[in-house]
């Protein structure tokens, strides 16, 4: 029987418990992913862009960077948000505290719209939808995921921890054994049901994450599944000890990043 899911709406606010502790601990994304941005969607000086679910600002720094201007950065966490504006005293930067569903922003007014893993806590073909309607035509949007976990690749951490981690899970688990982030037939699918794009594009890479025994805990204590667990700070300290005392101390999770751009048809 597949593991019960974590509703949507409580999803979105499991990550705000320690926002400080979720920034330093969440790995940025490869730069690949944002010279892809750069030479291909128009990020650069000056483009209009909305970012959902931007969190504590993991790529929002890197966008504002790139050019991004005005950035409107959409999160419906209160606390990462707070914690997104004091970081990132930019001028280009407008945080709004919303669900995305029911932020009210200008219609075709957009160069470049971005979710930097947080698409899959949205109704896709809905949100989908929406973000059509806010790019111009020729605008691009860019959806991309940090992936924790390749089963091509021997994981002994994951194995020796799944049991621990049995229990309801998130949305980016995915469907048919497929996390959300790398299942390119469905997400481009839904990318064409809209029938809005006229390019739909997907790339990924495969990556490692060394951790320590304080890095570990400290990483698997921003995951939703684990937050959202009466017992959360018993399994995370049970978390820390198999990495110490089985794994010597070095934790290293297979990783991959997975990038989705599609450009507004017209």
């Amino acid at each position: 029987m597949p593991a019960p899911r974590i509703a949507k709406q409580v999803g979105r606010r499991a990550f705000g418990l320690d926002p400080a502790n979720y920034h330093s601990s969440r790995p940025d994304y490869p730069e690949w992913v944002y010279q892809t941005l750069h030479s291909r969607c128009g990020l650069g000086h000056g483009a209009v862009t909305f970012e959902v679910g931007a969190g504590t600002g993991t790529a929002t720094r890197r966008l504002l960077d790139l050019g991004a201007d005005p950035l409107i950065a959409v999160e419906p966490d209160a606390r990462l948000a707070d914690f997104l504006r004091t970081n990132n005293p930019d001028r280009a930067l407008k945080v709004l505290v919303s669900a995305f569903e029911d932020v009210e922003l200008e219609e075709s007014a957009f160069d470049l719209g971005v979710s930097a893993t947080a698409f899959h806590w949205l109704e896709e073909d809905a949100a989908l939808r929406m973000i059509a309607r806010l790019l111009h035509p020729g605008g691009w949007w860019a959806a991309f995921w940090n992936v924790y976990g390749d089963d091509s690749r021997p994981d002994p951490f994951h194995e020796a921890t799944k049991k621990l981690l049995e229990g309801p899970c998130s949305p980016s688990a995915g469907e048919h054994g497929i996390p959300f982030g790398l299942d390119a037939k469905a997400r481009s699918a839904a990318l064409k049901r809209t029938g809005a794009f006229d390019i739909v594009d997907v790339r990924t890479s495969p990556w490692s994450l060394v951790l320590n025994v304080d890095q570990t805990m400290a990483l698997y204590g921003t995951y939703s599944n684990i937050n959202v667990r009466p017992d959360r700070d018993a399994l995370l300290a049970e978390m820390g000890r198999i990495a110490r005392d089985e794994f010597g101390g070095r934790v290293i999770r297979n990783m991959t990043t997975s990038l989705y751009i599609a450009r507004r048809a017209g």
